[in-house]
């Protein structure tokens, strides 16, 4: 009697477990639900059940989750996490081009998550000499598998993760070296008005000048910009001019002046002129310019961008709107400084830290082992086999349908912050993404591979002296000097360009160094001097980008 009562307990669980899976949200990715399936050991009804374990993470919002998939901090890749992850993660939404003011806001309020996801170093050192951070090389020793693993066989993460104390505080990634930045053209515009590619800036300028007043779109108005300036188009037009602010001249590293004058007297022409769009300064995500560029009503585009994301997304809707428009990327004009490649994605990211008092480091360290492991990647990346890709030809994934990966997959890439993707050897590289028997991904397929052939240049120097997330760690002293100083001297070059005849860029740089020196800014300029010559050589600087790209092109 007894066996047979348990017998039809044990039926009824499992008729009630049935049911609730029937009702579950279909909604959910596919493996999603057969993980939970898979994953749901046998042992019987009386089994003891574990606690799961709980913690929080940052997650940057760019408002680029479709409505239909939910939102920054629940959508279907975070439910995804949390039904096949070892814990469950609370995210906190954080603007991407705002983090510092929300993480400042989180860790002053003692409410950062436990999980910090951030690239920007000149908000993470601060975060470190305020001990708000947690040393990681215990709870690596302790309790991780994978990461262990990958700092075992590269210690160049180790490096670039390690604080001045000594003492392990970020976790990193490997990353595919290809241009992240790129100045892209209208094609057919050029030979509509028998033009040729711009190899300068004042060639580039006089191209944007006939983009803008002689109607290249052909519809009778003068409705087109000939350049996009936003923020994120502004830094691109910096980089082609050299205006970082530290260069290495003479052997040593000095403070940037003369080419944000430079930079400054361009970008005021293409203002005053009407060129560019008058109201850029509140474009501060782009977002303005991209729906512009999409609408066929930008001819140069200075871009920030993931090459297939770009492809499938704005490529896509551009040729839907103007299906004869043709884009091309082109090599950074000639500057009075110099001519340039453009800045590269890091080669080794670190993107993440441990808020100093989570409570629960062997939890926050399951998740990032979850997060670095290849079947975590994969799907992070790809989404769901036979729904959003199948092996192409190839033997790589290739996406099925472009629209529904654009809607239902693209936008998790902030999830992707510890993902190495270049450790698949077969499929890693971002030209196997592309499918080339889709008309819109072989196009975009092109433009990736002519953008690695001219701005992957051995030739050309780096526009930087290392890629800004690999900045010297700064005492804090000199930092308070620096932070201090940005925005009034940002402000005068906004000035510069925005202010008429009445306030030029030679008085705008007479200002920027007066406010330079009286804000103490010869400091900073001494900390960086002793800095290159003491200790740069330990540092990861320019050419070791340009060492690795070499290695990864055969260049």
């Amino acid at each position: 009697m007894i066996r047979k009562r348990r017998q039809w307990l044990y039926a009824a669980t499992v008729l009630a477990l049935a049911i609730a899976a029937g009702c579950a949200n279909n909604n959910e990715p596919a493996p999603q639900r057969q993980n939970e399936q898979q994953n749901q050991p046998d042992n019987g009804p009386d089994a003891p059940t574990a606690e799961r374990k709980a913690i929080s993470s940052t997650i940057y919002d760019r408002s680029n989750v479709p409505s239909t998939e939910g939102t920054t901090e629940e959508n279907r890749w975070t439910k995804w996490i949390n039904a096949n992850g070892p814990v469950d993660v609370k995210y906190v939404a954080v603007p991407r081009y705002e983090s510092r003011q929300k993480l400042n806001v989180l860790f002053a309020s003692a409410s950062a998550p436990d999980l910090i996801f951030e690239y920007d170093q000149y908000i993470k050192n601060p975060l470190y000499d305020q001990k708000q951070l947690m040393p990681i090389d215990d709870m690596i020793d302790k309790y991780s598998t994978d990461y262990k693993a990958m700092l075992a066989e590269y210690p160049i993460l180790k490096k670039v993760g390690t604080k001045s104390d000594g003492k392990l505080y970020e976790f990193a990634r490997l990353n595919e070296v290809v241009p992240i930045h790129a100045i892209l053209i209208r094609e057919d515009w050029l030979k509509k008005l028998n033009l040729q590619v711009p190899t300068t800036t004042e060639e580039m300028y006089r191209v944007a000048k006939a983009f803008t007043e002689q109607d290249p779109d052909g519809n009778g108005k003068k409705d087109t910009y000939g350049m996009a300036l936003s923020l994120q188009s502004g830094i691109v037009i910096d980089q082609v001019f050299q205006a970082t602010n530290w260069i290495v001249k003479d052997g040593g590293v000095t403070r940037n002046w003369d080419n944000f004058k430079a930079v400054a007297e361009f970008k005021k022409r293409l203002f005053d002129e009407g060129i560019v769009d008058k109201d850029y300064l509140n474009d501060k995500n782009g977002v303005k310019a991209k729906q512009d560029f999409i609408n066929g009503k930008i001819g140069i585009y200075p871009i920030q961008l993931d090459w297939y994301s770009f492809t499938i997304n704005e490529l896509a809707s551009l040729k839907k709107n103007v299906p004869d428009a043709v884009v091309t990327p082109i090599p950074y004009p000639a500057s009075p400084a110099g001519q340039f490649n453009p800045a590269y994605t890091n080669p080794v990211q670190a993107t993440a830290v441990v808020n100093a008092h989570a409570k629960d480091p062997e939890a926050v360290m399951h998740y990032v082992d979850f997060l670095v492991k290849p079947e975590t990647v994969k799907m992070l990346k790809y989404g769901v086999e036979n729904e959003h890709w199948k092996l192409g030809p190839n033997g790589c994934p290739q996406v099925i349908d472009t629209d529904k990966t654009k809607t239902e997959v693209s936008y998790d890439v902030d999830l992707q912050m510890l993902s190495s993707g270049i450790l698949d050897a077969k499929c890693g590289k971002i030209a196997n993404k592309f499918n080339p028997d889709n008309p819109i991904e072989k196009e975009g397929l092109a433009m990736f591979t002519k953008a690695m052939d001219i701005y992957m240049d051995p030739n050309k120097p780096y526009v930087e002296i290392t890629h800004p997330e690999h900045m010297p760690q700064i005492p804090k002293d000199i930092d308070a000097i620096s932070a201090n100083l940005t925005k009034p001297i940002a402000d005068i070059w906004v000035k510069a360009i925005l202010g008429g005849k009445d306030y030029t860029p030679e008085k705008a740089l007479a200002d920027a160094k007066a406010t330079w020196e009286k804000g103490d800014g010869k400091k900073v300029e001494a900390w960086f001097s002793n800095w290159w010559t003491n200790d740069s050589q330990n540092a990861f600087l320019a050419k070791d980008i340009i060492d690795m790209m070499r290695q990864q092109t055969g260049k």
